[in-house]
């Protein structure tokens, strides 16, 4: 059974546990509501709670395929609701999915490759009954910032790996897993805001519009919501330009350091070439050569190359290409 939590509740009180195994067993009071959470849970079982609270057949089958965009859609008098769950594992950010049916007097929570259960999340809206008993928006609300609140690890994480990556660029060179390492986090940052952007228009819906089963009191809550996902935005925007910048660094500091090496081996190349030329003229072997006969003209041109290769020497140390 694919059940984890199943409670009806009365003035924010938590006063029975409910059972999907037999219809009787999900009968509500009418100043009660329900709180289901199922996670993965089999056609059949989900069919159970649908036929019970009347869910709606499309939303049912987004709630089985489990491959959904953040969004929020009216269907009747009921919410459908879907916000995407994230961890970091492997250096790799995995996603997962929470789908949320809220009608007058239900919440269902239908959770795929979701690793964070919501058993401390409704702890903790049971220890205050004063907001629980107010119905489902509030626990829609808690529910969403309980899943946006753990993109935060998540940021933090990649946040403390770039700025060692930001540091580390400034004192040595980058190997090549670092530059892929750098690629590979620009590329889970992007996959990241394309959820983070529907997770927007979502939140902005719930706070904006008149929604079915969102009271007006209970639209500030989601406002928080979306404030929280747009800090997360904005994070994560400066974490690809902090990861762009790293890279185009380390890019500046290797051209930098081929161009330091190539003014030294041009100026030594410069130097050399002195010599070398003179050296090339008088070993053509000509016999009509009037410097052969100079009783000093071996140790003036040696005195020539020394003072020309330290003319040239010492000018290319004052450019700083030595």
């Amino acid at each position: 059974m694919s059940v984890v939590a199943a409670y009806a509740y009365r003035n924010g009180v938590p006063v029975r546990s409910l059972s999907l195994d037999e219809p009787a067993g999900l009968a509500l009071a009418p100043d009660e509501f329900a709180w289901i959470g199922l996670f993965e849970p089999s056609a059949e079982e989900l069919r159970v709670v649908a036929d019970r609270f009347g869910l709606h057949p499309l939303a049912v089958e987004d709630a089985l395929k489990a491959h959904q965009l953040p969004k929020a859609e009216a269907y009747d008098s009921q919410l459908f609701v879907v916000a995407k769950t994230a961890r970091i594992e492997d250096n790799e950010i995995l996603y997962g999915e929470t789908h949320v049916f809220l009608g007058p007097q239900h919440i269902v929570t239908v959770r795929h490759g979701s690793a964070r259960a919501h058993t401390d999340l409704r702890v903790q809206l049971e220890a205050a009954p004063r907001l629980l008993a107010h119905g489902g928006d509030y626990v829609l609300h808690a529910i969403l910032d309980f899943v946006v609140d753990g993109y935060l690890p998540i940021v933090d994480q990649i946040e403390d790996e770039v700025l060692a990556m930001e540091r580390q660029t400034l004192d040595a060179f980058l190997t090549r897993d670092e530059i892929t390492r750098i690629f590979a986090l620009r590329r889970e940052l992007m996959r990241f805001r394309r959820i983070l952007g529907p997770t927007e228009e979502m939140a902005a819906r719930l706070e904006h519009l008149e929604l079915p089963c969102i009271d007006a009191e209970a639209r500030p809550y989601f406002r928080d919501v979306l404030d929280h996902v747009r800090r997360v935005a904005l994070r994560v925007e400066g974490l690809r330009e902090v990861l762009s910048s790293v890279f185009e660094v380390a890019n500046l500091l290797e051209q930098q350091r081929q161009g330091a090496i190539t003014r030294k081996l041009a100026a030594w190349a410069a130097i050399l070439a002195v010599p070398t030329a003179i050296a090339g003229i008088y070993g053509m072997n000509f016999e009509n050569m009037p410097e052969l006969r100079a009783r000093y003209g071996y140790y003036a041109v040696l005195a020539a190359i020394a003072v020309v290769c330290g003319v040239l020497y010492a000018r290319f140390k004052q450019s700083r290409w030595l």
